[in-house]
């Protein structure tokens, strides 16, 4: 059973609860039969290349090595050193290799890592390359930009946050407004109102999902609009009937938000921040 004391992170997850996921209690013929509404892709990736967030390999490694690593290994090695260096102190020759090496890799995996390490370090420059790096031609890139913003200084870099709100990609804005939420509360409630209406469910189940903190009733008849609707994926729809019953200000209190490693991984959200591995 889901406990509704921990719900305030992120909107509940098909893969987590079987209940929630489309087609539950059906046996279809066989896979052309199996509907996926949701924004997933089946990649081709190796198993090597799967277990480049495995950060075992290197645990005993200098940051040096890993440095080096980063400049001069294939890919899956330059991703795990990338990751890597966020455990590191934030020295200059460790900044310098994630803003100088990493945000400069032909692989949008690698600089994808680079700048949630830089993120953990934090510092000025960090964020800089942090903000630079919402211009990544990638939206996934992006995306963990804006989550090593909300690490770094969420209140520093608000207007950078206010701008990732119009990225154009569901990732980029689902954590600018949930980075923004922390910051601002129900004063996000237009924002989330807009959202809701997205054409990514994605963006839409998140919008419900933060619309749980706002105490006003233009969110409560939205979010008995989302839950009633059958046009709405299940998912959305549950996450909507959940906000309705949720105590807005004990939501605000205990919300820490899905854009930091505070949460469990959903599809879509690991640290590869990207689509469902089915």
């Amino acid at each position: 059973m889901r406990d509704e004391e921990e719900a305030t992170d992120g909107p509940t997850d098909p893969r987590v609860h079987p209940e929630e996921s489309p087609g539950f209690g059906e046996a279809p013929d066989g896979l052309e039969d199996i509907e996926v509404s949701r924004d997933v892709t089946i990649g081709e990736a190796s198993p090597r290349e799967l277990q480049a967030t495995d950060l075992a390999p290197v645990a005993g490694d200098s940051a040096a090595e890993k440095v080096e690593a980063l400049c001069e290994g294939d890919a899956v090695e330059r991703r795990r050193a990338a990751l890597a260096l966020g455990e590191e102190s934030a020295s200059e020759a460790v900044v310098d290799a994630l803003v100088g090496v990493g945000l400069r890799d032909d692989d949008a995996d690698v600089r994808q890592f680079a700048v949630e390490a830089l993120g953990e370090l934090g510092g000025e420059r960090a964020g800089a390359a942090a903000v630079e790096t919402l211009g990544d031609e990638n939206p996934w890139v992006r995306a963990e930009a804006v989550v090593a913003l909300d690490r770094i200084d969420r209140a520093r870099y608000e207007s950078h946050l206010e701008d990732a709100l119009d990225d154009g990609h569901h990732a980029v804005e689902r954590n600018a407004a949930v980075s923004l939420f922390k910051l601002r509360g129900e004063a996000m409630v237009d924002v989330l109102l807009e959202q809701s209406r997205a054409e990514s469910e994605r963006l839409r189940e998140w919008a419900a999902h933060l619309l749980a903190g706002v105490d006003d009733e233009r969110a409560t008849e939205r979010l008995e609009e989302l839950a009633g609707s059958d046009d709405e994926p299940r998912v959305v729809r549950s996450t909507a009937a959940r906000s309705l019953d949720a105590d807005p200000g004990k939501f605000r209190r205990q919300f820490t938000g899905g854009t930091e490693n505070d949460t469990p991984d959903r599809p879509g959200e690991g640290r590869l921040n990207r689509r469902p591995d089915l």
